[in-house]
């Protein structure tokens, strides 16, 4: 056998296809469009899941805030995972994991098993979602070639949320709810199946994992946020409302004290000491809490009071996302001659104004007459601060902690939805009950003896009184919103001081340090 004939073995991690990297790209894509369509695709099915586990609308809420806060929880952590034990390594057991709980909130049969199985699903996308990010840099060649698949990778992003609005109508209203959650699963069993063909292992890096930051900052947010929602059902004074309350304030001090003493910190709290950084922070914190509040009663209005069908539910919110991708790319042109700050402004005004707009929801009002004006403003608003705060969130951050900030940033964002979506709900909760009790003469008066016995049975008025509560107490959980997007305009106002200057070496990055804000 001569030189020439010999081979040159592969080394431990390669692909086992080398040079195929569309495929790989595809591979590494198909993940994060299945993590962030989950986030819209079951919003959609949320009235069939409450009906058929028999959810109250209070409980409800936590089949969006179960997935968000462990996923925001524990993004940070996902991605330490990714650069200690391997990338592909864990970017697979991630989606395994992701695809398991797939499975799990598929077959439940009641609210708990849901819930904790969408719990786990946000566990397996905060392990993978990071390393599908960071995957991209270990594949592809720093330059256009990495730049394309940046942009590649940001446009499936984006486009997520309109594909599960849609799928998850088509799937609920042709099949099952339940097929929002089994879709996944062929998916995720390829995308796990060829990984290891198509996409190299990263190198191991030193470093310890922070669970004590980890547990007491996801512990504690969750604490947080059932203390809200119990509160809607059972009033400030209830002792589980004040018990998780002072769990929610002992765990987040100790996350702190943790975080300033912790050799490899889940959370740096350095990324806090700039000004800019931490305002933008607190502005996509206000402004996912008013977003996630809007699509979650949005979505219980337009098919409990106006009757759409999950189809049509799906397209009434299509025009939110391309208001989002419109004033995204207007942004992204104009930012380098405007700068930052009139974006983050302009966006917060706008949300806010559709927000307020939405506080004067009726149940004889229309999609075209009160939905559909509210939402592409608050649309608007969102996709002009989405590039800006993901640029002013890195900007002056050194180019090897720029991962770590635009992580942190989609962190406090989906822990920020989490936190709001449970203010909204305790507002709800007082203005229904309160809607409710000035309802129930009228009901008494007025329903047939069939109506009257369902109402023993369940303690729901039905239609046209329970749409009359559920309007009522939608509207006005949104002035709440409105309060939360009122915080973003006075520290877009006030706090930010970012210059043009600041961000011309980041202008690149733009569509890759965030995609997980849309």
């Amino acid at each position: 056998m001569t030189t020439s004939q010999l081979t040159t073995p592969r080394r431990p991690g390669a692909a086992r296809r080398q040079g195929r990297p569309g495929i790989a790209l595809t591979v590494i894509a198909a993940l994060q469009l299945m993590v962030v369509l989950d986030s819209t695709i079951v919003n959609i099915a949320l009235p069939d899941i409450q009906t058929a586990l028999s959810f109250s609308t209070t409980d409800l809420s936590w089949v969006v805030n179960a997935y968000t806060l462990t996923f925001g929880g524990l993004l940070l952590l996902g991605g330490r995972a990714g650069d200690i034990l391997g990338r592909r390594r864990v970017f697979v057991f991630g989606v395994l994991l992701f695809t398991f709980a797939s499975l799990l909130c598929g077959i439940a049969q009641e609210p708990w098993q849901m819930l904790a199985a969408r719990a786990l699903q946000g566990v397996g996308g905060a392990i993978a979602s990071p390393t599908a990010l960071a995957l991209i840099t270990t594949t592809f060649r720093e330059g256009p070639e990495r730049n394309r698949a940046f942009g590649i990778f940001a446009a499936v992003s984006a486009s997520g949320a309109a594909i599960g609005l849609l799928a998850g109508g088509m799937l609920t209203e042709w099949l099952d709810w339940r097929w929002v959650f089994y879709v996944n699963l062929p998916i995720g069993i390829l995308i796990a199946v060829l990984s290891p063909v198509f996409i190299n292992e990263s190198e191991r890096h030193a470093g310890r994992f922070d669970l004590l930051g980890a547990l007491t900052s996801t512990v504690g947010m969750a604490a947080l946020v059932y203390g809200f929602i119990r509160a809607a059902d059972d009033g400030w004074r209830d002792g589980l409302t004040l018990g998780s309350f002072a769990v929610a304030v002992v765990l987040l001090i100790a996350f702190v004290f943790n975080e300033r003493r912790a050799p490899d910190p889940i959370t740096p709290l350095r990324m806090f000491a700039d000004r800019n950084r931490s305002g933008t922070y607190a502005i996509m914190m206000s402004l996912a809490a008013a977003m996630f509040g809007m699509f979650f009663f949005i979505v219980l209005f337009v098919q409990n009071v106006l009757g759409y069908s999950p189809i049509t539910a799906g397209l009434a919110f299509l025009p939110v996302t391309v208001m989002i991708v419109v004033a995204a790319g207007l942004s992204s042109k104009l930012l380098p001659v405007l700068g930052p700050k009139p974006f983050l402004v302009a966006g917060a005004v706008f949300t806010g104004s559709g927000m307020a707009w939405l506080t004067l929801l009726d149940p004889a009002g229309s999609y075209l007459g009160a939905v559909l004006g509210p939402m592409l403003l608050f649309g608007f608003g969102m996709g002009l601060v989405f590039v800006t705060a993901t640029l002013t969130a890195v900007s002056g951050v050194a180019q090897h902690e720029s991962g770590a900030a635009s992580s942190l940033l989609n962190a406090t964002q989906m822990v920020g939805g989490s936190l709001g979506l449970s203010i909204l709900m305790t507002v709800f909760g007082t203005a229904s009950r309160d809607e409710a009790e000035r309802q129930l003469p009228s009901f008494l008066k007025e329903a047939t003896p069939a109506q009257q016995e369902a109402f023993a049975r369940t303690h729901e008025l039905p239609a046209p009184w329970g749409h009359h509560v559920l309007a009522e107490g939608i509207s006005t959980a949104f002035w709440a919103g409105v309060g939360l997007v009122a915080l973003a305009v006075v520290i877009a106002l006030f706090v930010i001081r970012v210059r043009k200057s600041d961000l011309e070496a980041l202008s690149g990055t733009a569509g890759a340090a965030g995609p997980g804000a849309v």
